[in-house]
């Protein structure tokens, strides 16, 4: 994947610009071209009292292969706690603000955000934290899966 570093920039570009012919357009053949929904609209699944959504745009995170995600970290300083993830990932801030943090060390005051048109890459095996302070967080991520996360021992 990080041969493609434009790639989730480019995804992003591209669903912009479907988006904004599809005003403009007449009907559309189905078996041609597949359309998601504005994401105002968009059907998010929840893991059982989890804090965050995501929808699978393509691909299957939990599979090998490429997938491309949308997820929600919904406002209220929820954070995930620091971790890694196998293979690297394209991030892309579609909306709001997402706060990144990097290491052992939990301290959400001192992440940094990332607002709406941001891209950002999580090598893998690098330990990182992330989520979102005062407002949702829509990302795209582009990422060879599976997708797992592995928790880190966190530094006192």
């Amino acid at each position: 994947m990080r041969a493609f570093p434009n790639l989730a920039r480019a995804l992003v570009g591209a669903l912009l610009l479907t988006a904004t012919s599809l005003a403009a357009a007449g009907e559309l053949n189905p078996s041609a071209i597949a359309i998601l929904p504005p994401l105002d609209e968009i059907k998010w699944s929840s893991p059982l009292n989890g804090p965050n959504a995501s929808y699978v745009i393509a691909g299957d995170p939990a599979k090998p292969g490429l997938y491309v995600q949308l997820t929600k970290w919904k406002a209220g300083n929820n954070f995930s706690r620091p971790h890694f993830h196998p293979n690297d990932r394209y991030i892309t801030v579609l909306r709001g603000t997402w706060w990144v943090g990097t290491g052992t060390k939990f301290d959400p005051a001192s992440t940094v955000p990332m607002k709406a048109g941001s891209v950002v890459t999580h090598f893998g095996k690098q330990i990182h934290y992330d989520g979102a302070k005062d407002e949702d967080a829509i990302l795209l991520i582009v990422g060879e899966g599976p997708a797992t996360l592995t928790r880190v021992e966190e530094e006192k």
